[in-house]
């Protein structure tokens, strides 16, 4: 394989057969210049990107340092997860982790406002952002929060095959997120956010609003009718939450969905 591009010290483009690969690996184009052969034991990663201009710009403005750490994370993440990553995620990912090393150096610290929420929705890249939280503190003596782990977690999570973009990602967990907010203000007790009846809760009302569009039936009306009458508080507060839904989000639940909410909304109470 040959170099048709430097991007920088660690990465560089190839030209593998007909196609423009991006080759990465530690000192990979160092004494390197266009047309130079690649040495294949240099290789750590191989992949074809249609964002090369894009990738060469973010390159050029953050240190090789920061580039090297987030391919390790993604390499990290994609043997966890037992699957490759969209490409972008190369770009999305190491601009992020750039940007969040230089914020905390300035003492710049980010709320993550749907940090309890990502900790529940997405367990396992939420766990990959915690590995990642210290790898980078280990590599830069970068000490960051949980935040930043739960951000991290988002774009692993968006880039999975078959997985929303940000935005709608983003979207769909702060409307659970209000939608709790709403039951808590509800119920007379303390919700404890590790309780397993609240991450039961969280979990079924992101279904919920998955398949908020489809007609699909688990329980017939008698169920229902007999949920509502011997759980009236909690099939209040279920409704609530519909009508909140409806008005801000223009989200219609079912009376199934209802009664389903109704029972975990119970299950807390209980608790």
């Amino acid at each position: 394989m040959k170099i048709v591009k430097i991007l920088n010290n660690n990465a560089v483009i190839v030209r593998d057969g007909e196609e423009e690969k991006v080759a990465i690996g530690a000192g990979i184009a160092f004494n390197k210049r266009k047309n130079d052969i690649v040495n294949p034991q240099k290789i750590e990663k191989l992949f074809v990107m249609e964002e090369n201009e894009k990738l060469q710009q973010l390159l050029t403005r953050i240190p090789d340092e920061h580039f090297l750490i987030s391919e390790q994370i993604i390499s990290y993440a994609e043997k966890q997860m037992g699957t490759k990553l969209n490409e972008h995620i190369h770009i999305i990912l190491t601009d992020h982790i750039s940007f969040a090393i230089e914020r905390v150096k300035d003492g710049i610290h980010l709320r993550n406002k749907l940090l309890n929420e990502i900790k529940i929705l997405y367990k396992e890249e939420f766990d990959i952002g915690l590995w990642a939280v210290e790898f980078i503190k280990q590599k830069l003596n970068v000490e960051m929060a949980e935040d930043e782990a739960a951000f991290i977690a988002l774009h692993l999570h968006t880039t999975k095959p078959k997985s929303n973009d940000l935005q709608e990602t983003i979207r769909l967990t702060t409307i659970i997120k209000d939608m709790v907010e709403t039951i808590k203000s509800l119920i007379p007790i303390e919700v404890k956010e590790e309780d397993l009846a609240y991450h039961r809760l969280i979990t079924h009302l992101r279904y919920a609003l998955i398949r908020a569009d489809e007609d699909i039936r688990t329980l017939d009306n008698e169920m229902i009718h007999m949920i509502q009458k011997k759980l009236p508080f909690s099939y209040q507060c279920a409704k609530e939450v519909a009508k909140k839904a409806a008005k801000e989000y223009e989200i219609r639940l079912s009376e199934q969905e209802l009664a389903y909410i109704t029972l975990h909304i119970e299950r807390l109470r209980k608790k």
